[in-house]
C-alpha cells in the first residue's frame, strides 16, 4: 500500500513539476501564493467566526438585546469580507488553472508530434488509447483537480492546527468512571477516533473507484471516436448501406459505458450511504458528548455552541479523506492514463533518438540511393530484403508491384518516417522534396490554407492560387478561397487529389514523390495532371507509384517490385532486369 501511494507520487511530480520550474514559474509561484494566502484568509475568518458563536448565543441566552444587535453588525462585516475573499480566491485559482493548463498542452502537443512520436504511437503502441482524450480532457482533469485537492488539503490541514487550539481548551476533561483518572481535552480524542473510523470504511467501500474511473474514460473516449469516426465516413458507409452494422458496433461501445458506469452507480451508492451518514452523525455526535458539560452548568449555551462549530471544523479537517474520496479516485485514475501516455511518448521519442534501424543522409547534390535496405511491416514481416538501386535526379521513375508488396512502405522509407528496417537511404533534404500520399491531408480551415499547405496561408498571391486551380480542373473553387470548414469532408476524393496536384505546382520541389496520387481520378484526368507536371516542373524528378500503365510515357524508368523481396530495374521499353 504504502509503495503504490509513493508510486503515485513520483508519477504526480512527474507531470506536474515541469511547469513550476518552467519559464512560468515565477507567475505561477506568485499566483498560487496569492491564492494559499486568502486561502489562509478564510481560516483565519472562520476562527473570528467561532468566537463570535460563543458571544452571539450567550447573548441570547442572556437577552442582552444590546450586544446582540452589536454582533449582528459584526457578522455582516465578517461575512462581507469571508464572500469578497472567497470570490477572489475561486477567481485566481481558476487563472492559475487556465494558465497551468495552457502550458502543459502545449509542451504536450509538441512532444507528441516532436520526433514524429504520434506516428509511431499510431504504428506499434497499444496501451494508449485516444491520444485526443488524454491531451483534451485528461489535462483539464489533472489540473483542475490538482489544484482544487491540494489547496482543500492544506486548507483543511490549516484549519486543523487553529481550530483544534481552541477546541482543545473549551473541551474540558471527562471523568473516568470509577477511577481518579480523566481524559483531557475528550472533545479532540473524540474527534480523531470518528475521523479514522470513517476513514477507514471510507477506503475500504470505495478502493474500486479509482480503477473504475480508469475504465469510465477509457470506454467514453472509445465511444466518442466512433461517433467521430462515423461523421467522417458517413459517405461511405451510406454507400454501403451500413447503418445496421455501424448502430451495432456504437451499440457495443455503448455498452461498455453503460456497464462501467452502473459499477460506479454501485459503488457510489455504498459510499455515498457511509459518508452521507457520516456527515449527519457529525452534526449531532458533538452535542451528545458536550451535553453533560452543559446540563451540569459546567458550560452555557454559547459555550456549548462553540465546542460544537470547533469541533466540526476539527472533524471536517481530520475527515478531509472521506469527503474527497471521489475526487480522489476520479484524480488517481486520470494521472495513471496521463502517465502511461507520457511514458509511451517519451518511448517512443528516445527510439527515434536513438536512430531507425534505417539510417536516413540527406544530401542535395545527388540523387536516391539505396544501400541493403531491408523494409519490414511491425510484427516483422519482410517487405524488402537487403537491395540496392538509385535513383538519378532529372530522371522520371516509375515504381509498380503487386497490392501488399510494399510500395507504400517504399514511399514511407524515402520519406524518412518509416521506422521498422535496415540498411541506409540516402536522399536530399526533406526541404526539397514534396510527397503526395493516395489519401490528401487538407487542414479545416480557408481553402486558401488547405491549397498552400504546407506553406502557411497567405505565402502565394491569390491570383496564383486561382490559377493554380484552374489548371488542376478546379474551376468551381476559385472563388472559395475565404470559406473555412472541414473541406476533407466536402470534396470528393478526386478532388481532393486534384487539390494536392495544385499545391505541388505551388510548391515546385526539387523531388516529387506520388504515391497513388491519381487513384480516385480517371486515366485521362491522371494523364493531364501528369502532363501538366511535365510542363510546368521541368526542373522536378518524379518518383511514382501506380498501377496504371497509361503513366509510364511520363517516366524513363520502372522499377518493380519482386516476389523475392528483391527489386528489379527496367527502361520502360525493355524487360526488367535485376537490379545489381
Amino acid at each position: 500500500m504504502i509503495e503504490r501511494v509513493r508510486a503515485f507520487l513520483r508519477d504526480f511530480r512527474t507531470l506536474a513539476a515541469p511547469y513550476w520550474s518552467s519559464e512560468e514559474r515565477w507567475s505561477a509561484r506568485g499566483l498560487l501564493l496569492v491564492v494559499v494566502s486568502l486561502s489562509l484568509g478564510q481560516v483565519y475568518l472562520l476562527v473570528l467566526l467561532n468566537t463570535w458563536y460563543q458571544q452571539f448565543y450567550d447573548s441570547l441566552q442572556k437577552l442582552d438585546q444590546a450586544a446582540f444587535g452589536r454582533l449582528i453588525l459584526r457578522f455582516a462585516v465578517l461575512a462581507a469580507c469571508y464572500i469578497a475573499i472567497a470570490v477572489y480566491s475561486l477567481y485566481l485559482r481558476q487563472m492559475l488553472e487556465i494558465r497551468w493548463r495552457r502550458w502543459l498542452t502545449d509542451r504536450w502537443i509538441g512532444d507528441w508530434l516532436a520526433d514524429r512520436a504520434y506516428y509511431r504511437m499510431r504504428l506499434v503502441e497499444t496501451r494508449t488509447d485516444n491520444p485526443d482524450q488524454r491531451i483534451a480532457e485528461d489535462l483539464r482533469l489533472f489540473v483542475a483537480a490538482s489544484l482544487e485537492l491540494s489547496l482543500d488539503l492544506l486548507s483543511s490541514l490549516v484549519t486543523l492546527g487553529s481550530f483544534i487550539g481552541i477546541l482543545w481548551t473549551v473541551s474540558g476533561s471527562l471523568p473516568i468512571p470509577g477511577t481518579a483518572l480523566e481524559v483531557p481535552a475528550y472533545m479532540v480524542w473524540a474527534a480523531l477516533l470518528y475521523s479514522l473510523v470513517g476513514t477507514w470504511l471510507t477506503h475500504r467501500v470505495g478502493r474500486p473507484l479509482a480503477g473504475l474511473n480508469f475504465m469510465q474514460q477509457r470506454y467514453e473516449a472509445d465511444f466518442r471516436f466512433g461517433l467521430v469516426r462515423l461523421r467522417e465516413t458517413a459517405e461511405g458507409v451510406a454507400l454501403y448501406r451500413g447503418e445496421a452494422g455501424e448502430a451495432h458496433r456504437l451499440s457495443e461501445r455503448f455498452s461498455h459505458v453503460l456497464r462501467n458506469w452502473w459499477e460506479i452507480m454501485r459503488r457510489r451508492k455504498k459510499l455515498g450511504t457511509l459518508t452521507a451518514g457520516y456527515a449527519q452523525a457529525a452534526t449531532l455526535f458533538p452535542f451528545i458528548v458536550a451535553a453533560p458539560r452543559f446540563f451540569s452548568k459546567q458550560i452555557q449555551l454559547g459555550g456549548l455552541m462553540q465546542i460544537s462549530n470547533a469541533f466540526g471544523r476539527v472533524q471536517e479537517s481530520l475527515s478531509w479523506f472521506v469527503s474527497a474520496y471521489v475526487g480522489l479516485a476520479e484524480w488517481k485514475a486520470t494521472v495513471d492514463r496521463l502517465i502511461t501516455f507520457r511514458r509511451a511518448i517519451v518511448e517512443m521519442r528516445a527510439t527515434a533518438a536513438a536512430g531507425s534501424e534505417i539510417a536516413i543522409e540527406t544530401r542535395d547534390d545527388a540523387g536516391v540511393e539505396l544501400r541493403g535496405l531491408t523494409l519490414s511491416l511491425p510484427d516483422g514481416t519482410a517487405l524488402l530484403r537487403g537491395v540496392d538501386a538509385k535513383l538519378e535526379r532529372g530522371e522520371p521513375v516509375l515504381i509498380t508491384g503487386p497490392s501488399g508488396s510494399g510500395k507504400s512502405t517504399l514511399f514511407r522509407a524515402l520519406a524518412g518516417i518509416w521506422p521498422f528496417g535496415g540498411g541506409s537511404i540516402k536522399r536530399p533534404s526533406a526541404a526539397t522534396c514534396l510527397f503526395l500520399p493516395q489519401r490528401p491531408y487538407i487542414p479545416i480551415g480557408t481553402l486558401r490554407a488547405a491549397v498552400s499547405y504546407p506553406s502557411h496561408e497567405g505565402r502565394f498571391p491569390d491570383e496564383e492560387l486561382r490559377r493554380r486551380l484552374r489548371e488542376c480542373r478546379l474551376e468551381h473553387l476559385v472563388d472559395r478561397l475565404d470559406e473555412s470548414m472541414h473541406w476533407e469532408q466536402s470534396l470528393s476524393p478526386g478532388e481532393q487529389q486534384r487539390l494536392s496536384f495544385a499545391r505541388a505546382l505551388l510548391q515546385r520541389p526539387e523531388w516529387l514523390f506520388l504515391d497513388e496520387a491519381c487513384s480516385a481520378l480517371d486515366a485521362a484526368t491522371e494523364g493531364e495532371l501528369y502532363a501538366l507536371l511535365e510542363r510546368e516542373l521541368r526542373a522536378t524528378t518524379r518518383v511514382s507509384i501506380s498501377h496504371r500503365a497509361e503513366i509510364a510515357r511520363f517516366h524513363d524508368r520502372r522499377i518493380s517490385f519482386t516476389a523475392d523481396g528483391g527489386l528489379a530495374s527496367s527502361p520502360l521499353a525493355a524487360a526488367a532486369t535485376p537490379l545489381p
